[in-house]
């Protein structure tokens, strides 16, 4: 039996759409991590991913039965400024898989070398990000968010020189597909619009079957992907999530979390908390991520309007309808995951209200987001206050909506997030050679809601001189 039974749809498009090659050999590749449940999911043997021969070919020594290796094109938006051509410049599509439930999903080495795309990057990953995106990415699926993930985690046996030499690591990373917003804009600047409607119909096969059967497929399309990214960074915004790069080469079109760089989780809360070390502007901060979504999907729809249905007029219209209905898409997303976080039920007309000077009186108090929150089903979230008169006010209006303290609070808000220290913390330990800590942070997190009293550490925000005010990309 092959070790990866590969069925590749992406490999079938024209050559325009990718570079074909194989990934770089690496010097010693040797298992950090595989993951077992994932490799599971994906109806793979987790042993025989684990075999000498597959641990090398995951580090990109041999390239595995059936897959057909490329790197994918696309162009993007990078903090508001037009690169027209990006491409994977350290990554690696092998091929796909169908899993036993006939879901199709994406294999990607990341630091597996140079492509054409790579921009004089050397195309390796350091042994940090790699880890740091295992982690949070993880994570993210454990608490419910659409997301890539993590398969394995494999160490090169080189070094990667960046700000300093590090090891080197190569990820495999798996996603439902890695087209972007990014992968139309590469096509659209060419005028190039039979590779637009190509790659329109692939995405509409692969993610949005009902689109077909609607007068305008493509008007679909654009509208079911306005739809998925506005529940995505609702769903990020319910968990303090900052993305960090909010590019559009890093939108992806199934609306799962891509590219986790300088991503981070907040402890106190700051509604424009910036955490990302290139974000200089604050283009990506946290209250900002709603509006930059918006922002990138009115790319998305520039790329599509010279295909969507009538004439001049009608597109723009249509377009601009599409573009204009995300707010009111983010606003119901956004409710309906605040009004489980506080255990409120149905919909009244003072919900956003109260949510709103909930986050108030927190960002005036910088109270720990997580905990507070955490906090609502045993009455400890009132300990995140030094002044908690306000927080008393709240809780009345809150108890007379119906909010209550409960255990039911707990199913939908974490006791344990990848805070940014501990992250740190793992990735300082792997880099000496100690993947302990790692594998711990990881099984934590793999159950985030349940509370284990042996794990209260992993549950505290940082001390002073724990707190980390920077994350970085490491490309």
């Amino acid at each position: 039996m092959t070790a990866i039974p590969f069925d590749n749809s992406f490999a079938r498009l024209p050559d325009r759409f990718y570079a074909r090659l194989a990934p770089e050999p690496v010097s010693a590749p040797s298992l950090i991590k595989m993951n077992h449940g994932l490799a599971r999911r994906l109806g793979l043997d987790p042993a025989t991913l684990e075999t000498p021969e597959m641990v090398a070919a995951l580090g990109g020594n041999h390239v595995p039965s059936g897959a057909e290796p490329l790197a994918q094109a696309y162009a993007g938006h990078q903090f508001g400024g037009w690169s027209p051509q990006l491409g994977d410049g350290r990554a690696i599509l092998l091929g796909e898989v169908l899993a036993p439930d006939g879901a199709r999903f994406d294999i990607q080495l990341k630091g597996s070398g140079q492509t054409p795309f790579s921009r004089r990057g050397d195309g390796r990953a350091p042994l940090g990000p790699v880890l740091r995106e295992y982690i949070v990415s993880e994570a993210m699926a454990a608490l419910g968010v659409p997301t890539t993930r993590s398969l394995a985690a494999v160490a090169t046996g080189d070094r990667v020189y960046r700000e300093t030499i590090e090891p080197g690591a190569v990820l495999t990373r798996v996603a439902s597909s890695h087209v972007r917003v990014g992968t139309f804009q590469f096509f659209a600047a060419r005028d190039d619009l039979e590779a637009v409607r190509l790659l329109a119909d692939h995405v509409i096969a692969r993610h949005y079957p009902e689109a077909a059967g609607e007068p305008d497929p493509i008007l679909a399309l654009l509208k079911g992907v306005i739809a998925r990214q506005a529940a995505l960074v609702a769903r990020w915004m319910a968990l303090g999530f900052i993305h960090g790069v909010m590019n559009t080469d890093n939108t992806t079109i199934s609306g799962e979390t891509i590219d986790y760089g300088p991503c981070a989780f907040m402890d106190g809360f700051d509604p424009m908390r910036v955490f990302s070390s290139i974000d200089h502007g604050g283009r990506y901060a946290y209250g900002n991520q709603p509006r930059i979504a918006q922002w990138n999907l009115a790319r998305l729809a520039q790329s599509l309007l010279p295909l969507l249905s009538g004439d001049e007029d009608a597109r723009l219209a249509a377009a601009q309808g599409a573009v204009d209905a995300f707010p009111d898409h983010f606003q119901a997303a956004w409710l309906a995951e605040m009004r489980a976080k506080l255990g409120i039920e149905g919909a009244e007309e003072g919900d956003a209200g109260l949510i709103e000077d909930l986050l108030s009186i927190m960002a005036e108090a910088e109270a720990d987001f997580t905990l507070t929150f955490r906090g609502l089903a045993d009455g400890s979230a009132r300990d995140r206050f030094p002044d908690p008169r306000r927080f008393d006010k709240w809780a009345q209006a809150w108890r007379e909506r119906g909010g209550r303290e409960t255990d039911a609070l707990t199913r939908v808000n974490p006791a344990y997030i990848p805070r940014n220290h501990l992250v740190e913390a793992a990735i300082a330990s792997g880099l000496n050679g100690n993947f302990d800590p790692f594998e711990e942070l990881l099984a934590v997190l793999s159950d985030p809601f349940t509370d284990r009293p042996e794990h209260a550490a992993y549950t505290q925000p940082p001390k002073p001189e724990e707190r980390v005010y920077q994350t970085f990309c490491g490309t």
